[in-house]
């Protein structure tokens, strides 16, 4: 109430007058300067330290950003060296396939050239044996009353006469030709011969040509009699 704050400031001033009484006003004065500047200084100190409380905070505040930049980055880095080794792995794999292929190139040349000289080969073997075939036709010709024509793909055609006597223009014939394995083979025959297997083989086995085409015309005789 207001009487008790009335007393309570008459008690304060009755205290401080029996105070100065005591101690003096000049002592009280002192204690009173004193007192302001240790407050002025503790106020000065507070300030300073809140200052650097504050720096202490941005600078934390600083760290805790370059920290986590630091993180980023390192998260970046490692991601590309993960895809760094995948691309790494890619490439390898890339060039192992590429150096497999180009084996596997070398190695179907190398069977194709082989291939060729093989075939080379046989085509000139059997270009040989078509050209003495054609040195004989005069031979064949005048003993056996036989036609000797060159037909396509390399082929003989053997046109024999004179055999049907009832009609000595009548022609028997068959085509010969040379296979893959150089092997002389039968391609045709007008009129077909049961026999003509038989010496295909022999021919095959004793390269006698003479006597195979003189057996043919025997057979083809042989027929017209029938």
């Amino acid at each position: 109430t207001e009487d008790e704050i009335t007393l309570f400031e008459r008690d304060m001033k009755e205290f401080w007058t029996q105070f100065k009484s005591v101690y003096g006003t000049e002592q009280i004065n002192q204690t009173l300067a004193l007192r302001d500047s240790c407050q002025g200084s503790i106020e000065a100190v507070s300030e300073k330290w809140s200052k650097k409380l504050k720096e202490g905070d941005l600078m934390i505040d600083k760290i805790q950003e370059y920290n986590n930049e630091i993180l980023q980055q390192s998260k970046c880095v490692s991601e590309k060296e993960e895809q760094l080794t995948e691309i790494k792995a890619k490439m390898n794999q890339e060039e192992e396939q590429k150096k497999n292929l180009i084996d596997s190139i070398q190695e179907l040349k190398e069977k194709l050239t082989k291939k060729m000289e093989i075939k080379s080969s046989k085509d000139k073997a059997a270009k040989e044996k078509v050209e003495r075939l054609c040195k004989s036709k005069v031979l064949f010709e005048e003993r056996l009353g036989l036609e000797i024509r060159r037909i396509h793909n390399e082929q003989l055609q053997f046109i024999f006469r004179h055999i049907d006597h009832k009609d000595p223009d009548k022609p028997y014939m068959f085509t010969l030709s040379i296979n893959e394995q150089g092997d002389y083979e039968v391609t045709s025959c007008t009129p077909p011969l049961d026999c003509i297997a038989e010496f295909q083989r022999k021919v095959r086995e004793t390269n006698n040509f003479s006597a195979f085409v003189a057996n043919i015309r025997k057979a083809f005789t042989a027929l017209s009699y029938k």
